[in-house]
């Protein structure tokens, strides 16, 4: 409580620097809704109340952790004394983000959507959480070429097709329909280029043309169906 006491006077007496993408009353206002979040979370409230706070503090973590690898881009390290105060007191708090060493950069805050989605089967809230950990996974997988998945195991895949066709059946209204459907087209690229059977190469890979070109009669000025023939042009053959 002491060291955080002295980071916030520290802070206090800092002036805001032009570059920095988390400032001083920045990084107290997260803390203030971490705060608030994690006493709903704990509270005897009903469960889609409590599902709501898993819910917000996970969109707030990931906020966080995308301004911070903005900063890990940019320059190489997280910048500023506000940003590493944020992190220490995040950690200290209970709510630490999500750190892969592999890739060098903050990962989405995938717990905190699963958290949700066990409390409420409340559309508002499913489906959110549902689409973040669709989005979260399917990002994290990878580097440079989704094709070629850095961090993701069989059974991860097979969570994320899971997730992908549960979306795209219970959500269609969802604002990120799009951007989940194009991934999980993806994702059964994947399949069929990680399956052992021929059988299971060729069912995926029907799946995966059948929706490749579902999302280009749906989105076809989308700047993702651009991307979509050449991704299926690395089926396997036959």
């Amino acid at each position: 409580m002491k060291c955080a006491l002295l980071w916030a006077l520290a802070l206090a007496a800092m002036p805001a620097i032009a570059h920095d993408l988390i400032t001083a009353e920045t990084a107290q206002d997260y803390l203030a809704r971490q705060a608030a979040l994690q006493s709903a979370i704990a509270s005897s409230d009903p469960a889609p109340a409590r599902a709501a706070g898993w819910l917000e503090l996970g969109s707030m973590l990931d906020e966080i952790r995308g301004l911070l690898n903005r900063d890990l881009e940019a320059h190489g390290r997280v910048q500023g004394l506000a940003s590493s105060f944020l992190m220490s007191e995040l950690r200290a708090r209970g709510s630490p983000l999500a750190w892969s060493a592999q890739r060098g950069r903050f990962d989405a805050n995938l717990k905190y959507y699963r958290e949700a989605l066990k409390l409420s089967n409340d559309p508002a809230i499913a489906s959110e959480a549902t689409f973040r950990l669709l989005q979260g996974g399917f990002y994290d997988s990878f580097t440079i070429d989704p094709l070629e998945p850095v961090s993701q195991n069989a059974a991860q895949l097979t969570e994320q097709v899971a997730l992908g066709e549960t979306f795209r059946q219970r959500y269609p209204a969802h604002a990120g329909r799009e951007e989940a459907s194009f991934i999980l087209v993806i994702h059964y690229i994947q399949s069929a280029r990680a399956a052992a059977q021929p059988k299971q190469r060729a069912a995926f890979a029907q799946k995966a043309r059948a929706l490749g070109e579902e999302f280009l009669k749906t989105w076809p000025d989308s700047l993702r169906a651009a991307a979509i023939p050449p991704l299926l042009e690395r089926l396997p053959a036959n």
